[in-house]
């Protein structure tokens, strides 16, 4: 990933996606002491992970977008709201167990959500991330 501060107060953070420029997205911004990170999906670095495994994708959102807080200076522990997206709500157990193994000491806000299709049909999945770093250490 790659970091950019646009303005001092302002730093974005690419996955090298393919859809960042098309778009005109960051996959993470952070202004003062507050990360967002977009949809991530298990596509977001340009090769599918985990085909038709709802868990499997998940875990590598997660992934994702714990680079994307330690690019931009934070970590999982300063995460206090997540959305998942989900095209089978039917997926939310599978989804949600990899999400409590990542959160379970954190929890976070969480809404999930379904949504009738993504970009690329062979996601399952995208998980957005929303971060407030600390003033104090860590």
């Amino acid at each position: 990933m790659s970091k950019v501060p646009i303005s001092p107060a302002r730093l974005t953070v690419s996955s090298g996606s393919a859809y960042e420029p098309i778009i005109g997205f960051s996959r993470a911004v952070r202004i003062g002491n507050i990360i967002a990170v977009g949809g991530t999906t298990a596509g977001s670095g340009g090769k599918m992970v985990g085909a038709g495994d709802p868990a499997a994708q998940t875990r590598a959102c997660l992934e994702i977008i714990v680079k994307a807080l330690a690019d931009a200076g934070s970590k999982l522990e300063h995460v206090i709201r997540t959305r998942i997206y989900l095209v089978d709500i039917a997926h939310w157990e599978a989804v949600g167990r990899v999400h409590g193994e990542m959160f379970k000491d954190i929890r976070p806000a969480c809404s999930i959500l379904q949504v009738s299709r993504f970009i690329d049909p062979d996601w399952l999945v995208e998980i957005e991330a929303d971060a407030v770093v600390p003033d104090f250490p860590a």
